[in-house]
């Protein structure tokens, strides 16, 4: 529960940020291509405007970060838009409240978002072709960035002020621990479809096909023509020649080589205040002559000062330069295997040292890593060219809203076709759900070319509507048999429910359940003791008991619960015992006490974000 409460607090917070932050290239990148000064606002805080191609964007983002998750398109486009408004009232205010961050701390930030990273660091190229594809300029970027802060500054300042009191924690845990003992019977849906005096007639069949023929379509399906680029693709037109491959080669030769292995153990000889200098070195020196008949381990274990490695002959398993002192490490490095150095001095005292396992390193030749090299080469060179025909296709692509065929001359690539696919399934192209995504956008159904869409760091693709089949209802004779099906599972289950609140009512008129199950037989569950974390309880049903109210004059508090399967669980609540706070949970305090101000503070800051929404000029038309 506990983890619960943070990762619902700290979700509410991170999904903000990420909207407002790391993604802004998804709400605010390329123009659609409506005529600006035509289009009406979907939405004003203000005198900021909203109009579709914002809500379109941010219903991209959020349906992409939705993936997996089934949400009426509607309902989603409802709530990106409320976040853009929500997100532009608090902008408006903190900007009136005079919060201001620097150019310098935007710019700081801008570089440790993995969008503008290769090999985790901020590639600054990277950065300037990413923004040029975005039609944004540097100053606009940070400026942007900048206002993200603000906001997230004062997210921050409430949230984390934010506070709960031991009496807080206190009364979560009793509720958390509170214990119920509950009787319930089981009413089962039954199954309908081999009884003839249940199958609906020809006129329920019909009324029923009419009232929800968009449950019986076909679904909407389109292809599109597009144009790809991709990094492999432009690598493998990039020349090359020996004497090239020769100079990366040897450029890149840190690629090619499996370093040394070298493991090595010591004996140590301590410099402190009990040994001096020249003593701790006499003792070296002996023990280096007793090495000529003795074993390098047991002396380490006998005589050896560092008394942990003694422990196992002075191992100090693979050597690693940068970890010791120069001195220890140029001469364990300069020692063959099986070889003991001479006395080495360093800050702790005088070292023996003895290699006792050493692969060497070894340099792939050339020939050998050939066509590695030309495909490392070949990718290198390509990654200019990768970005500059981005640009262009980015650039083209949207001057030339109807057509594709103008950047693909300029680019000198092929139009490619897809075959029909629709929102969830596709193939080719299509079964990436990026494209699928893109290819039933507003702005492709009505006959543009989409926003370059990235696959992966090294695609690029740009799509256009090919053909649009329009989702279509299916003939009655087509789906006759699912709709008795439903039927049958829509009367069924009503059955239950009827059964269900019978039997409510005579248990609530003061017949015992065990008499009442009997006469429906049906079987009655006790639990003892019920805790909110007994996970044997399906968990609507728990919920259900745990949200019930307590029993009042010693009688039972009796309810009904559904089940995911449409089952209807007649429930009797005899007893309510608070909980108390176990040994467990007070070594859990600290972070209760910090995950429930959290959740509060959150609390705090969605009440604050309503509020000042409700005070603010804010206008809403309907949406697409």
């Amino acid at each position: 529960m506990l983890t619960k409460i943070r990762e619902k607090a700290q979700g509410a917070f991170a999904w903000g940020i990420l909207i407002i932050i790391c993604v802004p290239f998804a709400l605010w990148g390329i123009q659609n291509y409506l005529d600006t000064g035509e289009e009406a606002p979907v939405a004003s805080v203000g005198d900021k405007d909203f109009f579709q191609r914002d809500v379109n964007k941010a219903y991209e983002q959020y349906s992409q970060n939705l993936q997996g998750m089934t949400i009426d398109e509607q309902t989603l486009k409802a709530q990106a838009l409320e976040k853009l408004i929500k997100d532009e009232v608090l902008l408006q205010y903190v900007h009136a409240k005079g919060l201001v961050t620097t150019d310098d701390t935007a710019r700081e930030f801008i570089q440790t978002l993995p969008y503008f990273q290769v090999d985790g660091k901020f590639d600054e190229k990277r950065y300037k072709t990413m923004l040029n594809l975005q039609k944004i300029s540097s100053a606009e970027f940070v400026n942007r960035i900048k206002n993200a802060l603000i906001m997230e500054q004062f997210q921050r300042s409430i949230i984390d002020s934010s506070f709960a009191t031991k009496y807080d924690v206190e009364s979560f845990f009793k509720i958390q621990n509170q214990q119920r003992d509950v009787d319930y019977v089981t009413v089962a849906v039954q199954k309908l479809a081999e009884q003839p005096s249940e199958q609906p007639s020809e006129q329920e069949i019909e009324a029923y096909y009419q009232q929800h023929q968009d449950l019986y379509q076909t679904p909407e399906q389109v292809s599109v023509e597009y144009i790809e680029l991709s990094l492999e693709d432009i690598a493998k037109t990039i020349a090359v020649t020996d004497d090239k491959l020769k100079a990366f080669y040897e450029e890149q030769k840190d690629q090619y080589t499996t370093p040394e292995r070298r493991k090595i153990s010591h004996i140590l000889f301590a410099i402190n205040d009990k040994t001096d200098e020249k003593t701790a070195l006499e003792k070296a020196l002996k023990a280096k002559k007793e090495l000529a008949n003795k074993d390098f381990a047991a002396v380490a274990a006998e005589v050896s000062d560092d008394k942990l490695t003694a422990k196992t002959g002075g191992d100090l398993g693979l050597f690693n330069t940068g970890v010791m002192e120069k001195s220890f490490e140029d001469a364990a490095s300069a020692l063959n295997l099986g070889e003991v150095s001479n006395p080495v001095k360093s800050a702790f005292g005088y070292h023996l040292i003895k290699v006792t396992e050493l692969v060497p390193g070894e340099i792939k030749p050339f020939d050998s890593v050939k066509n590695e090299v030309t495909k490392a080469y070949q990718k290198a060179q390509a990654e200019n060219a990768f970005y500059e025909a981005g640009e262009t296709l980015t650039e083209m692509s949207y001057e030339n809203p109807d057509n594709l065929k103008t950047v693909a001359d300029a680019l000198g690539v092929t139009i490619k076709k897809s075959v029909l696919f629709t929102k969830d399934k596709g193939d080719g192209i299509a079964a990436d759900e990026k494209i699928r995504n893109a290819a039933f956008t507003e702005e492709v159904l009505q006959g543009n070319n989409s926003t370059p869409i990235e696959l992966g760091t090294d695609r690029l693709v740009v799509l256009r509507l090919l053909e649009h089949k329009a989702a279509a209802a299916r003939e009655l004779k087509d789906v006759k048999k699912d709709i008795v099906a439903v039927l049958l599972a829509d009367k069924a289950k009503q059955q239950a429910v009827e059964k269900a609140r019978q039997i409510k009512a005579r248990l609530q008129a003061g017949e015992s359940i065990q008499t009442v199950a009997a006469e429906n037989k049906l079987q009655v569950k006790t639990i003892a003791g019920l805790t909110r974390s007994k996970e044997d309880v399906p968990l609507p049903l728990s919920q259900a008991i745990f949200k019930a109210a307590k029993p009042v004059g010693g009688k039972p508090t009796v309810f009904i619960a559904e089940l995911p399967a449409g089952e209807q669980v007649v429930v009797s609540l005899s007893k309510v015992k608070e909980g108390v706070m176990t040994e467990d949970d007070r070594k859990q305090m600290e972070l209760a006490t910090k995950n429930i101000a959290k959740a509060f503070g959150q609390t705090e800051f969605n009440a604050l974000i309503n509020s000042l929404q409700a005070d603010a000029d804010v206008s809403v038309k309907a949406s697409k």
